[in-house]
């Protein structure tokens, strides 16, 4: 049963936020929504137990296309960054503010940037692309993320000094735009860089959050120095351009790890 830790952990995990958040915010849908996505992301780790090679895929699509299409298109919640801007403002813990507390402030605490590599619906879209592998050295224009941060703030900011009406049709506009803007920029990125993750890596605003806080993260891949041979695969492999062989925080692109388990999956010694 020890091998089977990890997803009973990801599902009391979420379990306990769903309860927690049901009673306190008197909202059954908290509970529905998070153990939906506990056993989502449950299933996925069983699945790769059992090697299963979809097995993270799976967790994309059923995690992803829920939060896009059903909370998104269809609740009309604005989860991007614009949308926590916005229930910020507003002084409302609800919707993107829950999101975000959850899946990419405290939550990267525990689970690092998982987030980006099983629940992410823009990612969902881009690892069809073809080049789940950069061929290219990784560029040095990782301050565009930065700028992205800062526009998204200044938006949503200027929307509330000018005193704009009709705040929550704009935010589900900025939303569908933003979603729009965010699959043809990271497309052209991917074709014209042959990196299916370059979005992630050089404009994606949430990853100003994730990053800080995933250096921290109690759930990390690790090198059994012992069993490793030092054959440079899993470097080869990693989407993220991590050295998972150097065991510190330090490590080179440690806060860029996403746990796609790439790495784990193609380690010919079962070091990782």
């Amino acid at each position: 049963m020890k091998k089977y830790a990890m997803p009973i952990l990801m599902l009391v995990v979420f379990e306990t936020i769903a309860i927690t958040l049901w009673l306190t915010k008197g909202n059954i849908f908290y509970l529905f929504n998070f153990s939906y996505i506990g056993c989502s992301i449950a299933l996925g780790m069983f699945l790769f137990i059992k090697e299963y090679k979809y097995a993270r895929r799976i967790v994309q699509l059923l995690v992803g296309s829920y939060m896009l299409v059903y909370l998104g298109l269809i609740c009309r919640e604005n989860l991007q960054i614009e949308g926590f801007w916005y229930y910020l403002f507003t002084g409302v813990f609800e919707a993107a503010t829950i999101h975000y507390a959850v899946a990419k402030i405290f939550g990267p605490l525990i689970f690092g940037r998982g987030w980006c590599s099983y629940a992410c619906w823009t990612a969902m879209v881009l690892d069809f692309l073809p080049y789940p592998v950069p061929s290219q050295p990784r560029k040095k224009i990782e301050w565009i993320r930065y700028c992205t941060f800062a526009l998204s703030l200044i938006f949503v900011a200027a929307l509330f000094l000018a005193h704009v009406g009709n705040l929550e049709k704009i935010m589900f506009w900025a939303f569908i735009v933003g979603n729009a803007a965010y699959y043809v920029v990271g497309i052209i990125l991917a074709y014209a860089f042959k990196d299916n993750r370059a979005f992630c890596k050089y404009i994606c605003p949430v990853t100003v959050f994730l990053k800080p806080m995933s250096y921290f993260a109690r759930i990390r891949v690790k090198c059994d120095k012992e069993k490793c041979v030092s054959c440079g695969k899993c470097k080869r492999v990693c989407p993220m351009d991590v050295d998972v062989t150097d065991n510190s925080r330090n490590r080179k692109n440690g806060t860029e790890c996403i746990l796609c388990m790439e790495c784990v999956r193609n380690c010919p010694k079962k070091a990782l």
